[in-house]
């Protein structure tokens, strides 16, 4: 029996161009990390491959995707066999011919040149590889199967097997993590000359081994040092060419990924596997956090989805708005929270750009306080 098709539980909206998928295996589950994830085994990989890509078959109708965002967990951890199976399969079952960006994220110690080579054969043309830092000191406090010297590898790697535009993913804030050490991480980064920097600040969420670390007092957080450490990603990385297009993300002139700013302007999007989540016009859903229950449930022609509800318009525009502000576009067209929008600029966090508002550099630090105002 499959699954019932897209249009015959919600209302058929305009074609989909956003795809997600959510791999969630993991070749180690690292203790800062709160995306749902799991160990690999072989014995049921083939049962999710097969199950996401009938769950693809109920959106075939709706989808024609611009960008395709393979997440995780490690979708790296999967075999090129498996990456072959999975890939190539979602090219029979979804029409393909306007991708414009495919992202996939890697773990560089899942790098290989088949592996590299196998993915931009079918059609992957962005990676993004989470090096994180590269102080081997400081990814053994981050768990990270990988060292320094393995994340360089990888990087060459890459370049070598063709992979035109490749994005890496640094933290700071990390517990013993001094300027210089954050500093060098950054140099060695720009050195490489990647088209894309993530650079994001530890947070300690819940559900993770940092957090119940926290808890025991056993780390702290240091506000005032993520801060200093922060103006000085912008400082570096904005004088290395690196535009600051979003909070945590930093790019060559083009090379923004055109998935993520999709999500920040609210753009339509659907999400395959387990915990993904989807939004479509009012309408937002997530799979359920359980690899064998969604397997199951694609199998029994089940709902895949353990929440559904509906976004009352105007929570969706404060969404908007808050995610709209983390980038280098800012607001327009502010409405109700016209008041919000003038004590914030009063108080220096935002300044008139055009039509709309952007934040400044002020603001830029407590970004996520503002984005409160809103939602």
């Amino acid at each position: 029996m499959p699954l019932r098709r897209f249009s015959e539980w919600t209302t058929l909206p305009a074609m989909i161009e956003h795809l997600y998928a959510h791999i969630p295996f993991c070749p180690k589950v690292c203790p800062y990390c709160s995306f749902y994830k799991e160990a690999g085994d072989r014995n049921k990989t083939r049962a999710f491959l097969d199950a996401m890509l009938a769950e693809a078959e109920k959106y075939a109708s709706v989808l024609q995707p611009r960008t395709i965002f393979f997440g995780g967990g490690t979708p790296s951890a999967l075999s090129t066999p498996q990456l072959e199976f999975l890939l190539g399969g979602l090219r029979e079952r979804i029409d393909f011919p306007r991708v414009t960006e495919w992202t996939l994220e890697m773990n560089p110690a899942t790098v290989s040149l088949e592996k590299a080579r196998a993915l931009v054969g079918l059609g992957v043309n962005r990676i993004s590889m989470g090096v994180q830092s590269w102080d081997d000191g400081l990814l053994q406090t981050l768990g990270r199967v990988h060292s320094a010297a393995q994340a360089g590898r990888s990087y060459r790697i890459l370049r070598d097997a063709g992979c035109a535009n490749v994005n890496l993913d640094l933290i700071f804030g990390i517990p013993g993590q001094t300027t210089e050490q954050w500093r060098a991480s950054l140099e060695r980064t720009i050195a490489l000359d990647p088209d894309h920097i993530s650079a994001y600040c530890l947070t300690y969420e819940e559900d993770t081994d940092f957090f119940l670390r926290l808890q025991r007092g056993e780390m702290r957080p240091d506000e005032e040092r993520d801060a200093a450490l922060f103006e000085l990603t912008m400082d570096v990385l904005g004088e290395a060419g690196y535009a600051q297009y979003e909070i945590s993300n930093y790019a060559r002139a083009g090379r923004e990924c055109r998935h993520n700013l999709a999500y920040w302007t609210a753009a339509d999007y659907v999400g395959l596997g387990p915990s993904a989540f989807s939004t479509v016009g009012e309408s937002r859903w997530k799979n359920v956090s359980d690899t064998a229950d969604y397997v199951r449930r694609v199998n029994a022609a089940e709902d895949t989805a353990d929440f559904r509800e509906t976004v009352d318009p105007r929570i969706r525009r404060a969404e908007q708005l808050a995610f709209a502000l983390r980038t280098s576009e800012g607001i327009a067209d502010v409405g109700q929270w016209s008041g919000e929008i003038q004590n914030l600029r009063a108080a220096g966090y935002l300044e008139p750009r055009g039509d709309g508002w952007v934040l400044t550099r002020a603001g830029k630090l407590v970004a996520d306080a503002i984005a409160e105002t809103f939602v």
